[in-house]
């Protein structure tokens, strides 16, 4: 696990207190989005598709520590949009770090180089950019729309890591995507220096461009399985095990979305940070009024049937780790013996290494191999 020990400590006191008080429902990271306007269009994302006079918009400061105030979540992501671009963000940081939440920073990391050379953050155990890197970097920029974004990306971390700051990778995976490719990204983020890195499966926004990449249950499952069994001792990651071991088709579990609770310009989003149907005036209203029995994939819901993300479910997993010996025993296990040697998963690998991928496989699909062909012939 590459978290550290007194962020470690801080969760678990925090989780072991709601086991204490008999809470069910508790929140353990507040999704705070001061701005949904972002310097890319992902083909895969929900969150930019706004009209202009709303990505205009963002929260003030005060607004932002209010709903930290409200929440009672020791950790605070700060997602988007791109959160570089919020003026304030500076302001912001310290203000969280002097609430001594646990920052995670949601970064394209396109301006971070910029900002991190104009002194706008200082390092703090507190603080960690969490750099959204989908892949190597024909994947990566494939998957940004962008050319160059995955190097400019890399470029950061690198001097990030160099001027002492804690930084990790985010990483969305799609259907398509090649399992090697996924293994050979994760030994470059290692070798970035990064801290540890944490890995999920997309959701299927409703107006996300892109609707046809979207991984359904058993292909995530799959996927994941060849991706994480029989896994190098020197990949970090950080988040739950047992989340992992739950994307590997090893767990079943259910989401608990009151766990990532998110604040933005309209309020308290209902019921979740993937799912838009309404908005609460506080978190007490958002926690107690919100009809959580129609969510999850028990509730039947469509919309929750295929979702794995870890905002719902690594929650789910956290408070298993804390909910008994047998929950505590096995993220235990799970770091310990976290190689998970599996010969099934590593012949499917080896046979996923001769298939097409990515950009490649959606040309095979619109029909376009022979012209593939004759082009691999020429050269």
């Amino acid at each position: 696990m590459a978290v550290p020990v007194s962020q470690m400590w801080t969760v678990a006191v925090y989780v072991l207190g709601q086991k204490i008080r008999r809470r069910r429902r508790y929140p353990l990271v507040l999704m705070l989005e001061p701005l949904f306007r972002c310097n890319l269009a992902c083909a895969g994302c929900g969150k930019i598709q706004y009209p202009a006079h709303i990505l205009r918009k963002h929260l003030s400061v005060d607004e932002c520590l209010r709903a930290v105030d409200e929440c009672p979540a020791p950790m605070v992501s700060i997602p988007g949009g791109e959160p570089l671009l919020y003026p304030h963000i500076g302001e912001l940081v310290k203000e969280l770090v002097k609430h001594r939440k646990y920052i995670y920073l949601c970064t394209n990391a396109i301006l971070l180089k910029e900002k991190l050379d104009q002194g706008v953050f200082k390092p703090s155990k507190y603080l960690t950019f969490s750099v959204h890197m989908d892949g190597q970097q024909e994947h990566h920029d494939f998957a940004v729309c962008r050319e160059g974004v995955y190097e400019s990306a890399a470029e950061a971390i690198r001097t990030a890591v160099e001027m002492g700051f804690r930084v990790t990778t985010n990483t969305t995976l799609f259907d398509g995507a090649d399992p090697n490719s996924v293994r050979a990204f994760f030994d470059e983020m290692m070798q970035l220096g990064v801290e540890g890195m944490t890995v999920s499966p997309g959701y299927a926004y409703e107006k996300a461009p892109d609707q046809q990449s979207f991984l359904k249950h058993k292909q995530t499952n799959e996927l994941f399985e060849m991706i994480l069994s029989n896994r190098p001792k020197r990949w970090k990651f950080n988040q739950s095990p047992l989340f992992l071991e739950f994307l590997m088709g090893k767990r079943d579990y259910e989401c608990t979305p009151w766990g990532n609770p998110t604040y933005n310009l309209f309020g308290w989003q209902k019921p979740c940070y993937l799912l838009q149907e309404g908005y609460a005036d506080t978190f007490d209203e958002l926690l107690n009024d919100t009809e959580w029995e129609n969510y999850g994939r028990a509730s039947g819901n469509p919309k929750c049937q295929q979702c794995m993300v870890h905002c719902g479910y690594e929650p789910t997993a956290v408070d298993h780790t804390f909910s008994s010996f047998g929950g505590l025993w096995a993220t235990i296990k799970a770091m310990v013996f976290n190689t998970y040697a599996n010969p099934s998963a590593e012949k499917n690998l080896a046979e996923e290494a001769n298939k097409p991928h990515g950009p490649l496989a959606r040309l095979v699909e619109l029909g376009f191999d022979d012209d593939l062909k004759e082009t691999a012939g020429a050269a």
